[in-house]
């Protein structure tokens, strides 16, 4: 069997973005409320009963947080143009050293309903 535990966070950024549409607005500063999910895959440990240890995970997404909680997503490095997309992938690209076991990014956006979800394959992960 494997199983599949998960841990949300969220964080509030401003950003710009060049778009056909909606491209007044969204080309000033303005900024969101982003929630994220982190999903882990795996078996118990069969000593300690878990697939990873929550308190490890959150550890890591409050670091995670550091980064983008605030911040002008535009500027921080390694993100490249802030979509929704590179914000899966710099988000997995950020924890999966310390947990491998990800399985899945989700990030979104509750006052549009945009949403993303990155789930890496072997291809995307070399």
């Amino acid at each position: 069997m494997s199983y599949e535990l998960s841990q949300r966070f969220h964080f509030d950024a401003a950003h710009t973005l060049l778009r056909e549409i909606d491209a007044d607005s969204s080309k000033r500063i303005h900024g969101h409320t982003y929630w994220g999910e982190v999903l882990l895959r795996g078996e118990p440990d069969a000593a300690t009963g878990m697939v990873t240890d929550l308190g490890l995970v959150r550890r890591e997404i409050e670091r995670l947080r550091g980064e983008l909680d605030h911040a002008f997503l535009d500027e921080l490095p390694g993100l490249g143009i802030p979509t929704l997309e590179n914000l899966c992938r710099f988000i997995l690209e950020r924890l999966r050293p310390a947990l491998p076991a990800v399985s899945a990014v989700r990030v979104w956006r509750d006052s549009t309903g945009d949403g993303c979800t990155l789930r890496p394959t072997e291809r995307s992960e070399r």
